[in-house]
């Protein structure tokens, strides 16, 4: 089994429809998915549905969240797409996220990088939520930068000159609302160099998972999550965090079933 859950949509700044994206996870050879977009379960319906029983679609999300200026990604897996507490706070994410975005447009102006804020949201398209990606697409369009990824390295990558936070919840908040909404909450990406002090607050919110198996993760980083999990007895899960083909193939990375058992267990996965 071929197992990838963490990939995202134009539901939030993935490149492909919820539609698409379950033909390039089936040409990829995937099994399971989860679709988790950024603050939104907009892509998990229409994917579930374009999926018709060729493979699995783990209804997810990515909750971000901000601790002393630092962005905490919680994702959410089973959560319910119907759920009221997830609907009100994405309404509330989606307005956040514009201020945010005309915020960093603001800071790029004061760097001499002029970048239309009405582009960004024509980039953004039908997505409930305009995100960095969006940003970086129209950077590159207007020959700011020569590559996508130079976009986040010079200006927009956490900590950037233009980088601004989503101001949205708190981690345990975050963690609360994936429970809210019937579902099991990881720490997605974790930050090494606040791995250890992030997890136990995390832990005392309830934290269910840790997402460990990643493209590229140095095998170090991956035994001391694996390790300081287990020690405090949360699961592991692992995805591509795929956004689009710049980032090769979807399919290209997976993992198995033995890497991640509780949440395949959760929804009866075999």
């Amino acid at each position: 089994m071929r197992i990838d859950l963490h990939i995202h949509s134009t539901a939030s700044d993935g490149a492909l429809a919820p539609e698409a994206v379950v033909e390039a996870a089936i040409a990829g050879r995937l099994d399971v998915i989860a679709i988790a977009d950024h603050d939104t379960v907009a892509g998990v319906v229409p994917a579930s549905a374009a999926a018709a029983g060729r493979l699995e679609v783990i209804s997810a999300i990515e909750l971000s969240a901000t601790h002393e200026g630092r962005e905490y990604h919680i994702l959410g897996y089973y959560v319910d797409p119907l759920s009221p507490a997830l609907a009100e706070f994405t309404r509330a994410a989606g307005r956040r996220r514009q201020d945010r975005m005309a915020g960093m447009v603001e800071r790029l102006g004061r760097l001499g990088v002029s970048v239309p804020f009405d582009d960004v949201l024509a980039e953004a398209g039908e997505a409930a939520n305009v995100g960095r990606p969006h940003l970086a697409r129209v950077l590159l369009q207007h020959g700011h930068v020569r590559t996508f990824a130079e976009a986040f390295t010079r200006f927009i990558g956490d900590g950037g000159p233009a980088f601004v936070p989503v101001e949205l919840l708190r981690p345990e908040d975050a963690v609360a609302l994936v429970h809210a909404a019937g579902g099991l909450a990881v720490w997605a990406h974790p930050a090494m160099d606040v791995l250890a002090d992030g997890l136990d607050r995390l832990v005392r919110a309830g934290l269910d998972g840790v997402e460990c198996y990643r493209p590229r993760t140095p095998p170090a980083d991956v035994e001391r999550i694996r390790a300081l999990a287990r020690e405090r007895g949360r699961f592991l899960t692992g995805g591509s965090d795929w956004h689009g083909e710049w980032q090769g193939p979807l399919g290209e990375f997976a993992v198995d079933e033995e890497a991640v058992p509780e949440v395949l267990e959760r929804g009866r996965i075999r």
